[in-house]
């Protein structure tokens, strides 16, 4: 590689790790107890270089929720459920999928949603977009299933939509709360229980 184009990339990266460790900062304490230079620390560069990047906290806040939290709630939620065959089984699969993982600080966006949407606008309408993206998602797969005689005709997918979501994060803050994985185990069961009892009962066409 060219040193050139090595000095060019070197400020993504450095953007990157940042955004990294400020996400794990974030996610592991908390918005307002994350510290700059715990994270400056942790993706091992100067304080310097991390105002470079991020002017302020909040800033830096902002960014790690457009491009860390976002995306991750896109690749785990509504990427699985797009164009998918069978939307309710896929949507099932979805919380079978994430609840495997890590469960003990909760879920990242439904944490900045009980911590910050009441205190920072900013980060009040970057919440509320996103939820909003994410039921729009579980309401879209849905309708598909309608048009394609698997899901009820009667069923309205957009107060669905916003159940399941609410059911999920429900669960996350139940299971933090708790410690224990069983909310979400129960979470995982009341859910595709109930979305199965969406299914049609007439022949597909």
């Amino acid at each position: 590689m060219h040193p050139v184009e090595t000095k060019r990339r070197n400020p993504d990266r450095t953007r990157e790790r940042l955004l990294n460790a400020g996400f794990a900062e974030i996610y592991s304490r908390g918005f307002q107890a994350a510290g700059l230079d715990a994270i400056a620390e942790a993706a091992d560069v100067t304080k310097g270089a991390l105002y470079h990047h991020f002017p302020s906290k909040h800033a830096l806040g902002y960014a790690v929720f457009d491009e860390v939290i976002a995306r991750y709630t896109d690749l785990r939620w509504l990427e699985p459920i797009r164009d998918a065959a069978d939307p309710l089984t896929a949507i099932a699969d979805t919380l079978r999928e994430a609840f495997k993982s890590e469960f003990e600080h909760g879920c990242p966006l439904n944490n900045l949603s009980q911590e910050m949407s009441r205190v920072d606008e900013g980060f009040h309408q970057r919440i509320a977009a996103l939820y909003r993206r994410w039921e729009g998602g579980v309401a879209a797969a849905l309708a598909s299933g309608q048009r394609r005689g698997i899901v009820d005709p009667t069923v309205s997918v957009h107060d669905t939509a916003t159940f399941v979501v609410a059911s999920i994060e429900g669960a996350y803050s139940l299971a933090k709360g708790r410690q224990d994985r069983g909310p979400l185990m129960a979470c995982q069961a009341g859910v595709s229980r109930f979305l199965e009892s969406l299914r049609t009962t007439e022949p597909q066409s």
